[in-house]
């Protein structure tokens, strides 16, 4: 199955020219962050900010997803039985600590909000995690059409640990043999192309089980270009 669109119209929503100039642009203003640690993958352009919310950022976003998750989904034509059982939720883009918290996000990565989606709250309770898989979209794949002019390929994910369970839901990368554990307020930032500008299949990556406990997680991704607002159905 194609994703039925020309090579030429495919360059509008996944150029790796200006991909791979996008990540260095990312890579560069991060290495040069006091605060922001690389990860040092020769595989993976993958960045660390200890501490990077506030315990009371953390709390305040715990009780959105609290109260408003519902059971995690995926692509329509891709849904596998016990693959991702996790609980997610779209917080308030209206509330101004979200709106904060947002830009906050974007200001480190240096890329601009109107080429991002939603904050996304993800809740792992005991027993559940989202099996291996990756952030950018694969260009093969139905929903490719949708997505493709809903904001084009997905660059750098950003990911913030709002707790640590007591035990289990490490985030595991296992073509590089590892995994990151959850730290409460840690930012963990990864680019989805490779310096090629593109999909980098080194970033399959899991949310593995929580064994006790829960864990809370914010995600944000990033597009090429700049986001609709739209969700695929």
């Amino acid at each position: 199955m194609t994703s039925q669109l020309s090579k030429q119209e495919n360059l509008k929503y996944a150029n790796p020219k200006k991909l791979a100039e996008l990540g260095r642009s990312v890579a560069d203003r991060l290495n040069v962050h006091p605060q922001v640690q690389w990860l040092e993958s020769p595989h993976v352009q993958f960045f660390v900010h200890q501490n990077f919310l506030s315990d009371s950022d953390c709390a305040m976003l715990i009780d959105m997803i609290e109260a408003n998750s519902q059971p995690s989904n995926l692509y329509k034509g891709t849904e596998r039985e016990g693959y991702r059982t996790s609980d997610s939720c779209n917080v308030d883009i209206a509330d101004p600590d979200i709106r904060r918290i947002d830009d906050s996000i974007c200001d480190l990565m240096g890329l601009p909000n109107t080429h991002s989606e939603i904050l996304q709250g993800q809740r792992y309770k005991a027993g559940q995690e989202f099996k291996d898989h990756h952030d950018f979209f694969h260009e093969s794949e139905p929903y490719w059409k949708f997505e493709a002019t809903n904001g084009g390929q997905r660059t750098w994910t950003a990911m913030v640990y709002l707790n640590e369970p007591e035990e289990g839901g490490a985030t595991a990368f296992p073509q590089l043999e590892y995994q990151v554990e959850p730290r409460k307020g840690m930012l963990l930032t990864w680019n989805n192309m490779g310096l090629d500008g593109r999909p980098n299949l080194n970033t399959l990556h899991a949310g593995t089980p929580v064994i006790k406990g829960t864990k809370y997680i914010i995600t944000k991704w990033f597009r090429f270009n700049r986001w609709k607002g739209r969700w695929f159905d």
